[in-house]
């Protein structure tokens, strides 16, 4: 019985890996989930669907913030912010001792900035591959660096789907998870950082100089076809990149990160994101006429459009799964089996973080993983864990974080995860004078390696207490429950 009822998580998981779309997957898994309720837990079908619902109204506020979020993202990708952010590093001059260690702080910036890491990496891929190109440094130094960085704002971003989605399904805001975590986070990529540039020299790279310009220029014809079939904004961006847009472009992202730090709501901070890149677009030329932004073809609606046609309908069906599964209590079995091996809290968020890397590993997609694995810890630990409402939300910050770091980190290192094969794809298309396999992306892409170590260790030792904002809550103000409680025995 016990496994019929997590049937539905195997139904999911098989169409995630037969190759199905989470939007096609998640109604089907939620169907079959509420057939498998109503025979072996004997929930009447208007049961089934207020449980649904209710789980669902529960996310409203994840709907809007999504739909912002891809609104910011068009409008920092359109008016300029991304091709600043670029441009500002790029005009300092790169060698081969330090275009891999660039290539990762603007991969992370702009990551940041437009909430999308394959975005970022399709649209950064042409520039330093071909920079590196013309400096004659290391190509797959550089690429695992661009990858690595690239997943950074994916796992921290204000506007990042997996940053909302995992915060959404754990219940916590947007805004509190940033703080939670920021300070791992800029540690991971400032030694990321210090270990690229250590390598490059440590390679004996040559210190030639070269420009973005000059990069862009000897992108072949047949790159920005590629581009403009697999990615037409970043074609855009590297024609403003190319073009030069006003450096004062970068202003929209400091006044957003700066709210975020200040601890403004996560709507009002992406609210001044839009309102003052378009300001600023304005005066930098880039934004010419009000149907750029608000027609039907504008900005405002492209993002509101993006976020709805797919990843607020997912969630919703999610959300619906996650009710009906919840009301026939599916996860107990998995809850009562890690709190009998779980002796401390430590463990048991251990063993949540485990979970996390093994449904990644088996699903191939971060995206997938987060909506799979995420309500099962979320169950894990609210079953089993006593605490006071504060540290259990510290707790589910901590979840929330281990479904998108080692979803969107933990990725880098799996051979056969889509996140690879994707980069490969672009990779291979912007830079065809190399065969890229799966290995050219993970053997140094240790900002991937450093943030899934770093996770699983600061959580199983408890060390995490020497990072500002990141300590989980610890024994005795913290305790696994005794036998029997989360059962209800």
């Amino acid at each position: 019985m016990a496994l019929l009822k997590l049937s539905p998580v195997f139904l999911m998981a098989g169409l995630m890996i037969g190759g199905f779309d989470a939007l096609i997957a998640a109604p089907i898994a939620t169907i079959y989930a509420a057939i498998i309720a109503f025979l072996a837990s004997k929930v009447s079908f208007g049961e089934l669907i207020n449980s649904a619902v209710d789980n669902v109204k529960e996310m409203q506020l994840v709907f809007f913030i999504l739909m912002m979020a891809y609104a910011m993202a068009e409008c920092f990708m359109a008016t300029g912010v991304g091709a600043a952010i670029i441009n500002t590093a790029l005009n300092l001059g790169l060698t081969a001792k330090t275009v891999a260690v660039t290539g990762l702080a603007v991969t992370a910036i702009l990551s940041v900035a437009t909430g999308t890491s394959w975005g970022t990496f399709a649209a950064c891929a042409p520039i330093f591959l071909w920079l590196n190109h013309i400096v004659d440094g290391n190509l797959l130094l550089t690429t695992a660096a661009i990858a690595g960085g690239a997943c950074f704002g994916d796992n921290i971003g204000l506007i990042s789907d997996t940053t909302v989605v995992s915060s959404g399904i754990q219940g916590v805001e947007v805004i509190d998870r940033i703080r939670y975590q920021g300070v791992w986070s800029i540690l991971c990529l400032i030694l990321a950082g210090i270990i690229f540039f250590g390598v490059s020299v440590g390679m004996g790279l040559p210190t030639i100089k070269a420009d973005g310009g000059e990069a862009i220029d000897q992108i072949p014809e047949e790159v920005w076809q590629n581009l403009e079939k697999e990615r037409p904004s970043a074609v855009t961006l590297l024609e403003q990149v190319k073009e030069g847009v006003p450096y004062y472009m970068v202003i929209p992202l400091i006044l957003v990160i700066a709210a975020a730090i200040k601890g403004v709501p996560t709507l009002a901070c992406l609210g001044i994101g839009i309102v003052t890149s378009l300001l600023f677009g304005v005066f930098a030329g880039t934004v010419t006429n009000i149907s750029d932004v608000l027609g039907e073809e504008g900005l405002i609606y492209t993002g509101f459009a993006d976020a709805g046609s797919w990843v607020i309908v997912m969630m919703m069906w999610v959300g619906a799964f996650g009710g009906i599964m919840a009301r026939m209590d599916a996860f107990a079995p998995i809850s009562n089996f890690i709190a009998r091996k779980a002796k401390s809290v430590k463990q048991l968020m251990t063993w949540n973080a485990f979970l996390c890397l093994v449904g990644n590993a088996a699903l191939s997609d971060e995206m997938a993983q987060i909506v799979t694995i995420g309500p099962i810890i979320k169950t894990l630990t609210d079953d089993n864990v006593e605490a006071s409402e504060e540290d259990m939300y510290k707790l589910r910050l901590r979840n929330a974080t281990f479904g998108d770091a080692l979803g969107v980190f933990g990725s880098q290192l799996i051979p056969w995860h889509v996140y690879v094969n994707f980069y490969i794809g672009i990779a291979s298309a912007v830079y065809p004078l190399h065969n890229f396999k799966a290995i050219d992306i993970i053997k140094y892409n240790f900002m991937a390696m450093i943030a899934v170590v770093s996770m699983l260790v600061l959580t199983r030792t408890g060390w995490d207490k020497i990072i500002p904002r990141f300590a989980m809550p610890a024994e005795p103000d913290v305790r696994i429950k005794k036998e029997g409680l989360a059962t209800g025995k």
